[in-house]
């Protein structure tokens, strides 16, 4: 029970670290596909020194390297989704669409892990869902942002699937090496085609940007990712896909009180986020009673 309790207390940390993440789209001046690049190449340093100082080695087979890679490769699209959203749109909307995480897992869950599907757990989601839309047809300023964030979230979905499914065995260094490996190989590959097609003045951090992808790089990404791999261990991807709808609130009041965002919401927003966190409130009801149950079976038996 102590672990399990330790287990949801890590996740809600690795939960605020996201919620600091959306901030950096609107910090950093580069475009979203170079804040991914600079993100994953510094992290990926990060971590190997991490590992050389702790004398690990992150040992996989090719076959197991190339799927953890083509994993990160995800987290990198996923990514560049998410601060495209930001930059089309606000940090609030851009982490209040990311509340879809859980409706994409319900529907993705049964498909990909072969598990029973939920209606409540449906219905439960499409709160959620129906929050987002209500934002999207009264606030057409930040339709495609809103667009982009929906992608991000779907994204993210199959990310923390596959995640579940590839981790059976394998460490959570290893696993983090060579998603941080895979990812920024997929971003020095993909970079260079995007900016070809969409050229910028600088492909260089300037000023305090070089601090601002350093802090990324480590604590909202080295650090974030530990955690969110090691939770998936013991806890369910549902579960942390849950859990992770608690992002926007923190993201929202991160970007209310850091960049005055308040005054960019409409009612419409507001009604919408209310139905997102009564989403929130109404599944973790149904886990933490569900999880009670089965943790009383087991003291009677």
């Amino acid at each position: 029970m102590q672990n399990g309790k330790f287990d949801y207390l890590k996740l809600h940390i690795s939960v605020l670290l996201a919620g600091f993440t959306g901030m950096f789209a609107k910090l950093i001046s580069l475009n979203e596909v170079l804040i991914v690049w600079y993100r994953m190449f510094f992290a990926l340093i990060l971590f190997v020194v991490m590992l050389m100082i702790m004398k690990k080695r992150p040992v996989e087979t090719l076959s197991g390297a190339l799927k953890i890679g083509g994993l990160g490769a995800l987290l990198a699209i996923h990514l560049m989704f998410f601060f495209g959203s930001i930059k089309y749109s606000n940090v609030s909307i851009g982490v209040v669409c990311y509340s879809l995480v859980g409706f994409f897992t319900v529907l993705f869950e049964p498909l990909i892990q072969k598990t029973k599907f939920s209606f409540v757990e449906l219905f439960y989601s499409l709160i959620a869902v129906a929050g987002i839309w209500l934002i999207f047809s009264f606030d057409a300023s930040f339709r495609f942002g809103i667009i982009l964030g929906v992608i991000s979230a779907a994204l993210f979905a199959l990310y923390t699937l596959y995640n579940k499914i590839l981790e059976v065995g394998k460490s959570t260094r290893c696993m983090l090496f060579y998603e941080l490996l895979g990812g920024a190989l997929f971003m020095t590959v993909f970079s260079p085609v995007y900016l070809y097609f969409s050229p910028v003045s600088s492909i260089l951090p300037v000023g305090v940007d070089w601090y601002w992808l350093i802090i990324l790089a480590f604590f909202c990404t080295v650090l974030l990712y530990l955690i969110h791999i090691s939770v998936l261990k013991t806890l369910s991807a549902f579960t942390v896909s849950l859990t992770g709808n608690l992002e926007p609130v923190y993201g929202i009041l991160f970007a209310i009180l850091f960049f005055g965002e308040a005054h960019e919401l409409s009612l419409s927003f507001y009604i919408g986020m209310i139905l997102i966190l009564l989403s929130v409130f109404l599944q973790s009801f149904m886990k933490n009673k569900s999880f009670n149950f089965k943790f009383t079976n087991v003291d009677k038996a």
